[in-house]
């Protein structure tokens, strides 16, 4: 008795140490004994002799076989173009700052107020069996359960977005995916989009530097990337943009911890989620905006509206809105993270969305990814209700769930037979119409590499370039040298080796070149030294370095 309650104790210990390894170890020590009597889907008990042996019996009488194989085989549901990995969390949102004066929205209406939401964390490009740790951005998705319906933010950890012309999407996920001959990812694709479309390098500086492979989820920050119009109860109009920071701190890896990571633990930062969570260490993430007026937007001296670009903090400060904390680990993934749908259409009043065309086409695009994936009545899986507001549609049937189906009601709008009716708003505002232009955006790509990386980030952000690079084509990797010329004139000493060989495992390198650390540090990501024809003395060789570092 004594040994196993000795061993029950150090169980105790494990799943405070480990959630995720003693999940299964912990459900059982909170249950008596078996939860019930096996069941078919239809609710018959199944007998044991069914259930532990088919030999020498007839497979198609036997319906605990039928039912649990046709079910297996139909388990999958199409898995999200991006965004398919994940990790996911339940909270709260508490207003710590009053912002009444800037939006009506009922969610900001009053400080000390709290509203539940669910989180969803994801690195773009990688397939739902993929790694945690790869070099990507990530998605920072966070649902609103708001008296007034679900507000969604789907957002990045990057404060920019790749294009800003919609018409670019279809381009860029290919770009980003496997070669459809090969089925292997492909650099050549990868920099062919970026160095073809240039405003996609402000992001990919984020993605190629210390920043690109975040240390988990936890200390992760993420931005809206639109900026958002909203209202106030006077029907006057402001422009914002959404910051979480985590209150954890931000923390990243370097490339070669990542890779070792990688092949240690794939799911690193969906694991680091869940054992915080579930040993009370619950993330926070402190909320501010950047705030414009009509004015400011008319004195820009950019598009405001443009997602390839942030809004400049020394220009527009970030003002606190408010916190959100994750306190509850999801009980079951499918139903509740993998379920979990997001869209920019899901606004309240008060938040009219971003006035841009991405923002536009991100309405259409995620509802139409959900309406596939999970089916048109998405909206009444449960996760994904708006569990703080009574739901009255006119739509009728489709796959399930279909809930209740409206029961009785009417079907049809406008009736005579007491059906439900929309509310009127005297002050009802119409979002910003704008026009915006096809610049592009070196200037911010330039201030970020300056002022916002180190000099060791700089070093580094090199490394992972060339790491990049090298299996692209010699032309790309002429095009792209010459993109990064313009973004810096530090780089200018670049051009001189444009015409060196690249061949697969090597980038700018020269024989003689002396062995300078910065140079040092930019081979070991080539992996091996070979003569190239270049008219440049070591000295200029050594100096381009020095000027990149």
């Amino acid at each position: 008795m004594l040994v196993m309650l000795y061993l029950l104790a150090v169980a105790a210990a494990d799943v405070q140490k480990d959630p995720v390894g003693q999940q299964i170890v912990a459900f059982k020590q909170k249950t008596q004994g078996p939860i019930g009597i096996l069941t078919t889907s239809a609710g018959a008990p199944i007998e044991y002799k069914e259930a532990t042996s088919s030999i020498n019996s007839n497979l198609i009488r036997n319906e605990y076989f039928m039912d649990s194989m046709t079910h297996l085989v139909r388990e999958r549901i199409p898995e999200r173009l991006v965004h398919a990995k994940a990790g996911g969390a339940f909270g709260y949102f508490e207003v710590t700052h009053d912002v009444t004066h800037l939006c009506k929205a009922r969610l900001f209406s009053a400080i000390g107020k709290k509203t539940p939401v669910a989180a969803r964390f994801s690195p773009v490009v990688v397939e739902r069996g993929g790694i945690d740790t790869s070099r990507d951005a990530r998605g920072f998705a966070v649902k609103f359960y708001t008296e007034d319906g679900n507000f969604d933010i789907v957002g990045f950890n990057t404060p920019m977005y790749v294009y800003k012309d919609p018409l670019l999407f279809t381009t860029f996920v290919h770009s980003q995916k496997r070669n459809p001959a090969t089925n292997i990812n492909d650099p050549n694709m990868l920099w062919d989009f970026l160095t073809l479309r240039p405003e996609s390098l402000h992001m990919f500086l984020l993605v190629f530097s210390d920043r690109g492979i975040p240390d988990g989820y936890r200390h992760m920050p993420g931005f809206g990337i639109h900026t958002y119009e909203v209202v106030n109860e006077h029907g006057d109009h402001h422009f914002i943009r959404f910051h979480f920071i985590p209150d954890q701190g931000i923390k990243n890896l370097r490339s070669e911890e990542a890779r070792r990571i990688a092949g240690l633990d794939p799911d690193y930062a969906t694991r680091d989620l869940y054992n915080a969570i579930g040993n009370g260490n619950f993330p926070s993430w402190t909320i501010s905006i950047q705030v414009m007026t009509i004015e400011d937007v008319k004195n820009a001296r950019f598009d405001p509206f443009d997602v390839t670009k942030v809004l400049p903090l020394d220009e527009y400060p970030l003002r606190p809105l408010g916190r959100f904390v994750l306190n509850k680990n999801p009980i079951n993934y499918f139903a509740e993270i993998e379920q979990l749908a997001y869209s920019p259409a899901n606004l309240v009043p008060g938040i009219l969305g971003g006035p841009d065309k991405v923002f536009e086409a991100r309405r259409f695009a995620y509802r139409d990814a959900q309406n596939y994936r999970l089916g048109v009545n998405f909206n009444r899986i449960p996760v994904n209700c708006p569990i703080q507001t009574r739901v009255l549609t006119y739509n009728r049937d489709g796959n399930p769930p279909v809930k209740d189906n409206e029961r009785d009601t009417p079907n049809y709008f406008p009736n005579t037979f007491n059906g439900a009716i929309p509310y009127v708003d005297e002050k009802r505002s119409v979002i910003l119409q704008i026009i915006q232009d096809e610049s592009g955006n070196f200037e911010q790509a330039s201030e970020l590499y300056v002022n916002e990386l180190t000099k060791d980030e700089r070093s580094r952000l090199v490394e992972n370039l060339v790491f990049s690079l090298r299996m692209a084509t010699q032309v790309l990797q002429e095009r792209a040298i010459k993109l990064f010329t313009i973004i810096h004139p530090d780089l200018e000493c670049w051009k001189k080796f444009a015409g060196c060989r690249f061949r697969n495992e090597v980038i700018l390198q020269h024989g003689n070149a002396p062995k300078h650390s910065a140079e040092s540090a930019v081979c070991a990501a080539m992996n091996t030294f070979q003569e190239v024809t270049a008219d440049v003395l070591e000295d200029d060789w050594a100096n381009c370095f020095l000027q990149w570092f």
